[in-house]
């Protein structure tokens, strides 16, 4: 190892080359001896020559030299440290990875010459078009099981996360490379590519083909949730009905979630799964049926019977009514009430009619009352006017006799109080009542 190194040997003359520029005389010689002393010590081997030795050199011929020129040189005058070596290594290494890295861009002017002269060097892109090849045909054989052997919506959720995943590494691969070079596998004596861009495009296509199957399976899968709700739906409120009118919109409900269920494609795995389904919905919907038909017999006899019933109220307001109109009334809540009566007591009708029938019997019983308090007491004011007449025609032998007179006359008013009040009489008996008694008190002063 020399005891100058170059470095510091160059700065030293720089200096010595001011210094003897200054001096016009002996600059010149002073310079020659100078350099033949550094460039002696720059021959020699051994340890690096000191600051002293080093000023030793030129302090006779040059007591003006820079003290910060030879502090400078002294520095220089050192082996590299670690620091100096890493960058160099480092600087090595960066120029050969800068190498490859320029060797393995998809360039092919540049690729080709190295694969004929050099192919190790391309080593590391063809191992990472090596690795997505490899991951793309296993994922996509995934999905394809995943996808064509399904037995959940599940198996479409990780199938679809398999075909991203191959989509992801194949469009890693540098599909225009694939025609031009026929490489993959590199050595120090070539290179061979194994992937080919048939493969390729056959591979693109089963994800293309798999992403359609998920997208049709899982929107079927969707289709499939809603008919089940619309039909878990219609059951409920078929069952919570509480009219006809309300159990038909359900009966109707039930049929079309029926018939989605129907529309669902059958190539799908929830199309398989509705044809199941569809069948315990069409049986649950035939057993129905007898049910409907029975609550609808009943809706009809219900209904039928709150007309009548309607036309009976009507009929009823403003009272007091004649006979006549009261048996009319009658008669409508009897027509209510038979038609009630016929709904058996298994028909899920039943209870809804036999609280109507509790209703019209009891307004059946209070127009039946009416009814009989109207006849009598028109048939009461009727026996009140033939005894008055009765009266009147004998008024001369009921004269000879006020106790005949008095008795006839009690009896009238018998008759006309008990003539009912609310009745369409009631008020010309209470007429006919009065001028009774008013006779009855002037013959008792008789």
């Amino acid at each position: 190892m020399a005891r100058l190194t170059d470095r510091a040997f160059e700065i030293l003359r720089a200096e010595v080359d001011k210094c003897a520029a200054a001096d016009a005389i002996a600059g010149n010689v002073y310079r020659s001896i100078v350099i033949k002393q550094l460039e002696k010590m720059r021959s020699e081997n051994g340890t690096f020559a000191s600051i002293e030795e080093i000023r030793a050199t030129f302090k006779n011929e040059f007591p003006n030299f820079s003290e910060k020129t030879l502090k400078a040189a002294v520095k220089a005058n050192r082996p590299p440290g670690l620091f100096g070596k890493i960058i160099w290594v480092g600087g090595f290494f960066g120029a050969g990875l800068g190498i490859i890295w320029l060797a393995n861009l998809p360039v092919p002017i540049i690729r080709k010459p190295i694969a004929n002269t050099f192919p190790i060097l391309l080593m590391p892109s063809f191992s990472s078009m090596d690795y997505d090849y490899r991951q793309a045909i296993a994922l996509v054989e995934q999905s394809d099981q995943l996808v064509n052997k399904a037995t959940a919506v599940a198996d479409f959720d990780l199938g679809e996360t398999k075909a991203k995943q191959a989509q992801k590494h194949l469009d890693a691969l540098p599909v225009w490379f694939l025609g031009y070079y026929p490489e993959t596998y590199c050595s120090f004596f070539g290179c061979t590519w194994r992937f080919s861009v048939d493969e390729f495009q056959a591979a693109r296509k089963s994800i293309g083909r798999m992403d359609a199957q998920i997208f049709q399976q899982k929107n079927a899968f969707t289709q499939l949730g809603e008919v089940e709700q619309n039909l878990n739906t219609a059951k409920q409120q078929y069952q919570q009905a509480k009219n006809a009118a309300d159990r038909q919109k359900a009966s109707i409900n039930w049929q079309s979630a029926i018939d989605q269920l129907n529309q669902i494609p059958a190539e799908t795995l929830a199309g398989e799964t509705a044809r199941k389904k569809l069948q315990a919905a069409e049986r649950d919907f035939q057993a129905m049926g007898g049910v409907a038909t029975g609550s609808l017999r009943a809706d009809n006899l219900i209904e039928a019977a709150k007309e009548f019933a309607l036309s009976a109220a009507v009929a009823s307001q403003k009272p007091p009514h004649s006979a006549e109109t009261w048996q009319k009334i009658a008669d409508l809540w009897q027509q209510s009430i038979e038609r009630l009566s016929q709904i058996p007591f298994d028909n899920p009708g039943y209870l809804d009619a036999q609280t109507k029938l509790a209703e019209y019997q009891n307004n059946l019983g209070t127009t039946q009352i009416r009814l009989k308090a109207e006849k009598e007491s028109v048939e009461a004011l009727n026996q009140a006017k033939s005894l008055f007449a009765k009266f009147q025609t004998n008024l001369t032998s009921t004269s000879q006799n006020p106790g005949y007179a008095l008795g006839l006359l009690q009896e009238i008013i018998n008759q006309l109080e008990s003539v009912k009040p609310g009745t369409t009489v009631y008020p010309e008996a209470q007429k006919w009542l009065q001028s009774a008694r008013k006779k009855q008190k002037e013959w008792q002063k008789n």
